[in-house]
């Protein structure tokens, strides 16, 4: 581990550059950051999720993943590391089939909501989905390991089963999208 901050601020970054996990500095409002800030976002959307009353295997797995976007995060912080692999894309597959298997097919499409365990679970979703977007669109800049853009779209969609259950487990039931309230 590097160096532990001891003093907060810096000012270093007065002049609008931040600097990368390789030493090197960029502007605050590059590709890169916006990529790793949104996965950071996206890391405090799920800790709002553990802040809301979750079972303790949703917990346990959201725990897991937070230690996982952190270590994302990092990725693409340092160009040229490798902090996310087949396995944890792998990983978040076997427990997205294992929490969707119980779950009725859709025929409708989910508004978010279901209580507050599920929406802040919806709010999580969708900014691991920008998330998503910010890597493809540095992707198209500078190398990003696939890797980082699959966990990130496995992730949405664990994101949107687990706030299926979560709307099921807290008795408010999935808010479903009424197409036909424009034709009465």
């Amino acid at each position: 581990m590097g160096n532990r901050l001891s003093k907060i601020y810096t000012r270093t970054g007065d002049d609008g550059t931040t600097g990368l996990g390789d030493g090197s500095r960029v502007a605050k409002d590059s590709a890169r950051v916006a990529a790793y800030g949104t996965v950071d976002e996206a890391n405090s959307c799920i800790g709002m999720v553990l802040a809301a009353d979750v079972p303790e295997d949703i917990r346990t797995l959201l725990t897991t993943v937070q230690h996982q976007l952190f270590d994302l995060g990092g990725e693409l912080c340092i160009p040229g590391h490798a902090a996310i692999f087949d396995a944890d894309v792998e990983r978040l597959e076997q427990q997205l089939d294992a929490f969707n298997e119980p779950l009725p097919p859709l025929k409708d499409f989910i508004l978010p909501g279901g209580g507050e365990a599920a929406a802040r679970c919806h709010v999580a979703r969708t900014v691991v989905r920008r998330a998503e977007r910010e890597a493809v669109s540095l992707s198209r800049l500078e190398d990003v390991r696939p890797e980082a853009v699959r966990y990130l779209n496995r992730l949405s969609d664990l994101l949107f089963v687990l706030s299926r259950v979560l709307a099921r487990a807290s008795g408010h039931g999935e808010v479903l999208w009424n197409h036909e309230r424009r034709k009465a």
